[in-house]
This record gives structure tokens, sequence and C-alpha cells, in this order.
């Protein structure tokens, strides 16, 4: 049997002295970064997993000496004071939204190791001396998109977003106009697809099949005019959140089937699945053709199944055969048939919508609309 493949880390915690950098700032006064260490930071980052730290120093001297070095901006939620190293730990992987299993702690000291996890044993410690070969490893390896490459930016701004919504007292819809959201909605290109792949295996609340496509299969169903596989990007003011939910669309005579939707978990508060359908829903009824959506309830994605009954979807009872002519059984076991009546929508309230005209195919060209 093989082994079950490591779970990724998506957030390393440093300790700082004798670990991050040599020396102790308290008692050496002078402490230094070596090549290998500002590496492995680089490395990480660029590969789109996280970085913070939880270290018992003074804030203001380690600080100081972190923007020295030229690596503060690296870290998110740093934690550095004199309480214990698994609160640290365990106070950044909540505010992140981050499994324990996800996080990892690199510390030179066997006993603050061994308080971590104690305390948090799902965190995987390192020792110093590991440091190097971090990049290396499994856990430290995931494939990297461009959404990857950003994601400490998009944190950041998630961290201000979520700031400006706790300073606003008025309703969640007024404070969503204040953001001027875009949502772009896109056909795929080939170089989408890693992200188009994650996001299928990935979102689970937000899935309305919880099936996963692979790289073949998705190109595969770009390659094939009855279909557009469709990229969801959202920005705001803050910043972009870059590609945040995928539609596939199947075309049959008179009608559409929608064989998948789904959306990062990121944005639920932001209604990007509401809008989707309801965009969905607009451009068959200007293309006058009936639309068909595959749902598959999970024990995790109630909110899309709302989601779609709050659109207007409803279960069709009868034959798949009859309402999508040479598609007489669904691609995976367990998948329903929804089905809506079109008819116009008006536009979102809260957000400009960027969309193709899916009235005309792929390959024929395709009129973008605002």
């Amino acid at each position: 049997m093989n082994a079950t493949p490591p779970k990724g880390v998506k957030c390393l915690v440093w300790d700082l002295d004798n670990t991050l950098w040599k020396g102790t700032v308290l008692e050496d006064g002078e402490v230094t970064l070596s090549d290998d260490v500002r590496r492995v930071i680089t490395t990480l980052d660029e590969r789109g997993i996280l970085q913070s730290v939880a270290s018992k120093n003074d804030h203001d001297h380690a600080w100081e000496w972190l923007e020295k070095f030229g690596v503060a901006d690296y870290f998110v939620l740093p934690r550095i004071g004199w309480g214990p190293k698994s609160r640290s730990v365990r106070e950044i992987a909540d505010a992140l939204g981050f499994a324990h299993g996800t996080v990892a702690f690199v510390d030179d000291q066997p006993a603050e190791r061994a308080e971590v996890a104690h305390h948090l044993p799902d965190v995987r410690c390192y020792g110093a001396h590991e440091v190097p070969g971090l990049p290396e490893r499994p856990e430290f390896s995931p494939v990297v998109t461009a959404d990857s490459r950003r994601r400490r930016e998009m944190y950041r701004a998630g961290f201000r977003r979520e700031a400006a919504r706790e300073d606003f007292a008025g309703p969640d819809e007024d404070f969503l106009r204040t953001l001027d959201l875009v949502m772009t909605i896109r056909r795929a290109t080939g170089d989408d697809l890693t992200r188009v792949e994650e996001l299928t295996l990935r979102t689970s609340q937000m899935n309305a099949t919880g099936v996963h496509y692979g790289d073949e299969e998705l190109r595969a169903l770009l390659a094939d005019p009855r279909h557009e596989v469709l990229v969801v990007q959202l920005a705001d003011r803050f910043g972009d959140h870059g590609a945040v939910g995928i539609v596939l669309l199947e075309r049959h005579p008179g009608a559409w089937l929608l064989r998948l939707l789904a959306t990062s978990c990121r944005v639920v508060s932001f209604g990007a699945g509401s809008v989707l359908l309801r965009w969905l829903t607009d451009e068959a009824a200007r293309a006058g053709v009936r639309l068909f959506a595959d749902f598959r309830r999970t024990d995790r994605n109630r909110m899309m199944e709302v989601a779609y009954r709050f659109a207007g979807f409803t279960s069709y009872d009868g034959s798949r055969a009859d309402a999508l002519p040479g598609d007489g059984t669904a691609a995976h076991e367990g998948i329903d048939l929804l089905h809506i009546d079109p008819r116009r929508q008006d536009p979102p309230t809260t957000m400009r919508l960027d969309a193709p005209d899916l009235g005309v195919a792929a390959h024929t060209g395709e009129a973008a609309r605002g």
C-alpha cells in the first residue's frame, strides 16, 4: 500500500533567535541572517506558503532587525512577546482560518517544539538545523499558480478589508457597494488549468457536485466547442482576490447544462455564487435556451444548495435524456438534475460584471459585456 502523501503546509511559523537569524537579540545585541535562511523565506513566499513569527522577544527590537534585514514584509500576523509559543501559533492559525494540520513551526529549542507539539499535536515541528532543506520536502512543494505567487498580498488585502467591514456601521449590502467590486468572467486558457483544477479539488462548501476535474479532462473540455470553461476573478479597492470560481457549461440543442459551479469560500460573503447563477440565467434567457444544472448534495455544500434554490432552480422530474439529448445519464453517480425557466435578470447591485456573451460560441468569437 502506498503511503498517504503529507498534507501541504500553508503557513510556516518561525522562531527568531538562533532560528531565523544567528544570535540572540537581547543578549548579543547583533544578529545575522544567513543566505540559506533568506533563500528559504523567499522560496516559500514564491510558492504561496504564508509565513509568520512566534518569538519570545521584545517586539520593537526584534521587528527592527527584521526590517534591517529587509524581510519584515514577508511575515503576516507576527506574535512577538513573552507568552507560550503554542498560544501564538494557535492565534496565527485561527486568524488565518487554517487547520492546524496545515501549519508548521520551526524553533532551535527542543523544549519549545515540545510545548507546541503537546498543545497543538497536528502542527508539524522542525528544528532550526532542518531549515535549509525545507523547500525540498514534499509538504513545502505545492503546485505553484499565478494566484499562489500573490497569496501574501491577497491575505494582507483581506485583513484591510475585514478591518474596514468592522468599522462600517451600515448594512452589509451597503458595505459591499463601498468596495468597488468587479467580477470578471472569462473563457479559460491552458495557462489557467492548474488553478481551475485546484478550485474543483479544494472547494467543498461552494462546489455544486463535489466532482474533481483533472488536467486531462479539463483540456478535453477546453478543446470541445460544445463546452465553456469559464474562470471567475474578483477584485476590489483593496486588491485582487485572484481566480475565485469556475463554471463548466455544456451546450445541447435548445438547452444548456451547468455541469459544475464552484467558488472559493473566501468570496461567499460577497454573494459571488448568486451573482454567477443570475448571470447564467440571464444569458440562457437571452439565448432562448433552457437551463439545467447538475447538483449532488454532499455533507459540506449546503450553502451552494441554498444558492441554487434562492436563484429559482428546482428539481427536474422528467427524463434526463429528453431534457438533454445525447446525455441520457449523469456523468457521475448520485448527481441530480436541477432546472430553471430562464428569465431576464437585473444586473447585480453590489458589483460590476465584465463577462462574455455566451450566445456567441468561443470558436466564433465573443462580444464582451460590462
